[in-house]
Formats: structure tokens, C-alpha cells, sequence
């Protein structure tokens, strides 16, 4: 089982605290830009692949129909509690409260991507339709989150209003939606066999460029938090609380879809994750009132290392326990 001592002594994990002590350090250690966004675009056309490989061999099933269900109702309905939280709990206003609502309601390609790696490290593999899951989860907590933000007043209504076509061109076409299902559909179409002269690149060299790409997410999320003014340590909290909760009813919630444990653990990661890349583009669009501060400090820069040191173990853990 992926988790513990073990979970935590995982290259993956140990080149994201590297990231973060050198940054907390105050070194010069920094990944340029167009390298970072290179591999962020590596990691999710091979993720994409893999799980495009594995529907090609397995079919589409029940199990799918049933996990893209349960994926795009908790995309909904996740960042209703979490909206009163953080205005009832964490004292923000609707329009900011609505805005990081959505980001954990949202998910995390390299959260997923990082379960993925450690659930198969200890002998569980996810369905590959859970990447299509991934891909559904992303959109509709933005919408949910817009519409939440908007019981701000005026302001924030003639906001989202004014940017709401954009905003849906935003969501549905984001380069990581169109990526991620686009090397699905690949897979898909081509099979393992057809993938096979690929795969020495997008499966061979994946782990180590994920290392190298979560070596610059422990920078920046470490300098982020450094310089983070708007995070009190309430909102802190519920950027831990937040993630526990939604991840645990993610793997309920795939228990009682019938999903097996390692797919259950999957969609808990998912659950329990926060968007740092599609959520804020889309509502830097949609809400530019709100302090893109606040929602990168906590999801990014306390929920993503939440996630990778203690996250993705309690919700394997979980997963095998009770399914």
C-alpha cells in the first residue's frame, strides 16, 4: 500500500521538499519558466496516453459510467460546504469565498498524477477512465464557484456576467481539458500497440519528470506561502480541513458506486485536491476582484504539500480499508 514512511521516503516526495527548503532557504535554485511548462505539458499528454491505453483495453464499462457520475456531481456539490466555510469559519466575503470555493471543488492534474504514482508503488492500479474523471471534475466547480461569488453584489454579478462566455470558453477549452482528453483519445484510438514506439518517452522518463517538475512546485508553493499576506491561520486551517473532508467523501461516495479500492482512492485524491492552474486562470478572467493571493496561497501552497506528505496515504488507506 502506498502510504507512510514509505509514501513519504518516495523520490516524488522527497524532490518536492527539496523545492520547498531550498526556497524557504532563500536559494537560487529556480526551473526557467518555459522548462516548467514543458513538462507540466509532458506529464499530462502521458497521463492522458496511459489512461486512453487502458480504456482501449479494457472497454468502457459500467464502472466508468459510474465514476464520471459520482466525479461530476462532487465537482458540484463540493464547493457548496466549502463556500460556508470559509465565509462562516474563515470570515471571507462572498466574492473571495466563492472564488476559492471553486478551487476546491475543482481538481489537481499533478496531485492526481503524483497519487497515481504512489498508489501504484504499493501494488494499486486506478482504472484508466479515471483520467476522463479528472477531466470532467475540472469545469463544473467553476461554474458552481462563479455562481456562489456572485451573491457578492452587484459588483461581482456584473463581473461574471460580462466575462461569462469567455468564462466558458475558459473552462470547457483550457489547455489542460483539451491535453488531457485530446492524449486520451489518442490512447484510445491507437492502443498499447500503436503507443508502443512512444513509449520509451511518455513512459519511461515519466518519474523522473515528474521529480523534476515537483522539484519547481516545492518553489514555488514554498515562496508563495512565504510571501503570502492574506492567509491567516483560520484559512490555513480549513486548507488542511478542506481536503480531508472532500477526500473522504470522494472515496465514500466511490464505495457506494461500486468503483474498486484503487479507483476509490483515485477519485478520493481528486476529491481532496485543489486546481492551482485551471481555477485561477478562469477566475482571474471571470472574478479579477479577487485576491488571487489568498486562493494560490491556500491551495497551492498549503493543500498541494497537504496532500503529497499526508492526503494521498489517508485516503488510500481509507480506500483499502473499506472497500
Amino acid at each position: 500500500m502506498a502510504g507512510g514512511l514509505g509514501a513519504l521516503l518516495s523520490p516524488v516526495i522527497l524532490f518536492f521538499a527539496l523545492g520547498a527548503a531550498a526556497a524557504f532557504a532563500r536559494s537560487d535554485l529556480s526551473v526557467p519558466e518555459a522548462v516548467a511548462k514543458g513538462m507540466s505539458l509532458y506529464l499530462m499528454a502521458a497521463i492522458g496516453l496511459k489512461g486512453g491505453v487502458q480504456v482501449a483495453e479494457s472497454g468502457f464499462t459500467a464502472d466508468m459510467l459510474a465514476a464520471a457520475a459520482v466525479g461530476v456531481a462532487l465537482s458540484s456539490l463540493l464547493p457548496l460546504p466549502a463556500f460556508a466555510a470559509l465565509r462562516r469559519f474563515g470570515g471571507l466575503d462572498p466574492l473571495n469565498a466563492g472564488a476559492v470555493a471553486a478551487h476546491y471543488g475543482s481538481v489537481s492534474v499533478v496531485t492526481f498524477v503524483a497519487g497515481v504514482e504512489l498508489l501504484a508503488a504499493g501494488g494499486l492500479r486506478p482504472a484508466g477512465h479515471m483520467v476522463a474523471v479528472l477531466a470532467l471534475m475540472e469545469t463544473p466547480a467553476i461554474v458552481v464557484g462563479l455562481l456562489l461569488a456572485r451573491r457578492g453584489g452587484d459588483g461581482a454579478a456584473a463581473g461574471g456576467a460580462k466575462a461569462g462566455g469567455d468564462l466558458l470558453h475558459e473552462a470547457l477549452l483550457n489547455g489542460s481539458v483539451v491535453l488531457l482528453m485530446g492524449s486520451f483519445a489518442i490512447g484510445l484510438a491507437c492502443g498499447k500497440e500503436g503507443v508502443a514506439p512512444i513509449a520509451p518517452v511518455f513512459d519511461t522518463a515519466f518519474r523522473g519528470v515528474l521529480c523534476l517538475f515537483l522539484l519547481d512546485m516545492g518553489l514555488v508553493a514554498a515562496r508563495r506561502l512565504r510571501d503570502a499576506r492574506a492567509l491567516t491561520p483560520r484559512l490555513a486551517a480549513l486548507a488542511v480541513l478542506l481536503p480531508i473532508v472532500n477526500g473522504t467523501v470522494g472515496v465514500l461516495a466511490a464505495g457506494l458506486a461500486g468503483l474498486d479500492s484503487a479507483s476509490a482512492a483515485a477519485l478520493g485524491v481528486l476529491a481532496g485536491s485543489a486546481s492551482y492552474i485551471a481555477v485561477p486562470a478562469a477566475m482571474r478572467l471571470a472574478l479579477p476582484q479577487a485576491d488571487p493571493g489568498l486562493y494560490l496561497a491556500m491551495s497551492l501552497a498549503v493543500t498541494f504539500p497537504f496532500n503529497l506528505a499526508v492526503g494521498i496515504p489517508f485516503y488510500t488507506l481509507l480506500a483499502t480499508r473499506l472497500i
